[in-house]
């Protein structure tokens, strides 16, 4: 049985904990970063006045000595550290001044956190008020993960805290919720570990349009609302995983389900029978096959909605201009194309009669409260069915291209992780160089690339990567490209999606063609096996809204790999030779 202790702690012990990555998230169960700007200046407020303020609930983690686990206090201990870190002013427009406190400012030195150049800061006295005020925090010692997650339940019944969805998801770990889980990571762009440091929270936090905290997922990037299925502060609640859960029921399960708040909690009540009966069939469908299904369909909408040029969704299926958001008619539509992709084995060959076929479909499926029942629900996706067919064709192949490419919600995925996770990952803009008189093959770039797959599997046991050729997160080149290739950037994140069939088009090469030349750059190499191998077999390409993508995978590796008898490591974000002997040891005990 846990124990309770109360351990008064001042805000300058705690930011010491955290510039020090002692405090961490569980996301399994903890929701993003959800307040207002105005809610962390009240707290701030409070604290300047020496008023009091909740208590903070951790539990000590079990190998790691003196870091703690958040159970309650997120919004808050993140709200005080960021103001710490210049990320806010106080109601009256001034910042903390970190030249009086020597760690904050040490931590700015180093990169951690760039200070707020604005004249305006609190006063060296009120600084003091800060560090010094000490927080009510209690630490749950040897406590179980049952406990943790029957704690964090309790505390988040006392008031309408979270959104129905956390509330369920927070409550239940099992296979359907962590499968949920993942895919919504996956689309929103946020995927990470599932155990993080709280100072890693703004890059998995969604930004809303009118907010700009400065947090990694801009809202009106991701998929939901880009579309305008959800409304951006829908996302920030979870909507978007309470249409993933909705979707799974449906489709792992077998029978459509009732719309509703209380068939949806039926599935995440451990132990009911509506709980049993989806983890049973999800153990039979299986996890990544549903992953795979659910994103090869969403891409095949989207290759809709870009048929005409950038179509929003909401905008294809409203006669009439209009900013609601429409999860149900969604999740209509996107089983409606799964039983005919899925169940049918049939692809999507004419993009224009699938737009015709779903103009204005909001006005011609029934959508009052009645179509929340299953067999409503039935006849709304028949209907869709119906509409859809002619644009299909059979193609009993079609299973290899669903579960054996990369999505584009995994490329963008992808993308985003490369942001934080940068030994892992790496971005190239193609093989040509960007001089529009001398379009020549840059060797010294297929050979880096070589070499980086290299430093990658050189991670360590168990540690995988992917490289995307025909992304940059230059600026500049992004600017260039746009320029010399006639092409239209996209942007994910802070980086830009530029494509290869330009590459393959200033060659006068097909598509194919330059995909092999990538191929057999890697396969005419002295990269050490079996790592050549397993690299070979995982190369991919997505056509990514017609700009082309190459994904190159590096699975994980059980030993030292070789590039031309040497070995390469990553260094942050940058690929280096292991010269010294240290080193080489040093990386070959990662195995």
């Amino acid at each position: 049985m846990a124990e309770l202790a109360s351990q008064p702690t001042s805000i300058q012990s705690a930011y010491g904990w955290f510039a020090n990555d002692k405090l961490i998230v569980n996301r399994r169960y903890q929701r993003k970063l959800v307040w207002t700007l105005e809610e962390k200046q009240r707290l701030i407020e409070s604290i300047l006045k020496k008023y009091p303020i909740p208590a903070v609930l951790v539990a000590e983690r079990d190998g790691a000595p003196g870091a703690y686990e958040i159970i309650d206090g997120l919004q808050r201990l993140h709200a005080i550290f960021s103001f710490i870190e210049s990320s806010f002013p106080t109601l009256d427009g001034r910042y903390f001044d970190v030249q009086h406190f020597p760690t904050a400012k040490a931590g700015a030195d180093a990169g951690r956190f760039e200070p707020n150049p604005s004249p305006g800061k609190i006063t060296q006295d009120e600084v003091g008020i800060i560090l010094d005020y000490s927080l009510a925090l209690s630490v749950m010692r040897g406590a179980t993960e049952h406990e943790i997650n029957d704690v964090f339940g309790r505390i988040n019944t006392y008031g309408h805290r979270l959104s129905d969805q956390e509330r369920r998801q927070a409550g239940v770990q099992n296979s359907f919720s962590n499968m949920v889980r993942s895919i919504a990571c996956t689309i929103r762009g946020d995927e990470s570990a599932g155990i993080i440091n709280l100072g890693k929270m703004p890059s998995i936090s969604i930004d809303l349009p009118m907010t700009k905290h400065g947090y990694e997922v801009q809202a009106d990037e991701v998929f939901w609302v880009r579309q305008g299925i959800l409304r951006s502060t829908e996302l920030r609640d979870s909507l978007d995983e309470q249409c993933i859960a909705d979707l799974a029921a449906c489709i792992v399960g077998g029978q459509l389900i009732e719309r509703s708040k209380d068939a949806l909690d039926s599935i995440y009540e451990v132990g009911s029978e509506e709980a049993e009966r989806i983890e049973n069939a999800l153990d039979v469908y299986g996890e990544d096959k549903f992953a795979q299904e659910l994103k090869y369909c969403l891409d095949e909408i989207l290759a809709i909605c870009e048929y005409k040029g950038d179509e929003k969704l909401r905008d294809i299926l409203f006669s009439k201009r209009n900013t609601n958001s429409f999860p149900a008619v969604f999740a209509a539509l996107l089983i409606a194309v799964h039983e005919l992709i899925v169940k049918g084995s049939m692809r999507l060959t004419d993009h224009a009669a699938a737009r015709k076929a779903i103009d204005g479909l909001h006005d011609r499926i029934e959508t009052s409260r009645k179509a929340t029942s299953p067999e409503e629900r039935r006849k709304n996706i028949d209907t869709i069915k119906g509409l859809l067919a002619g644009a299909f064709v059979k193609d009993p192949s079609l299973s290899t291209k669903i579960y054996s490419n990369h999505a584009i919600t995994d490329i963008e995925s992808t993308i985003r992780r490369s942001e934080i996770e940068t030994p892992s990952y790496e971005l190239k803009q193609g093989m040509l160089t960007l001089s529009p008189k001398a379009r020549g093959v840059d060797n010294n770039v297929v050979e880096k690339v070589i070499k980086t797959i290299c430093a990658i599997a050189n991670n360590g046991k168990g540690q995988s990567g992917t490289i995307l050729i025909g992304v940059t997160d230059k600026d500049a080149d992004a600017e260039q490209v746009a320029i010399i290739d006639g092409i239209k950037p996209h942007k994910v994140g802070r980086r830009f999606v530029v494509g290869v069939d330009r590459e393959a088009k200033a060659q006068g090469i097909s598509v194919e063609d330059y995909f092999s030349k990538w191929k057999d750059a890697v396969k005419n190499s002295s990269l050490s096996e079996p790592l050549k191998s397993s690299v070979l077999s995982s190369f991919d390409y997505n056509s990514y809204y017609g700009l082309g993508v190459i994904v190159i995978s590096i699975p994980p590796q059980s030993e030292v790999s070789y590039f031309n008898n040497e070995v390469y490591w990553r260094n942050g974000d940058s690929t280096e030779l292991a010269a010294a002997a240290s080193q080489i040891a040093g990386i070959a005990k990662r195995f």
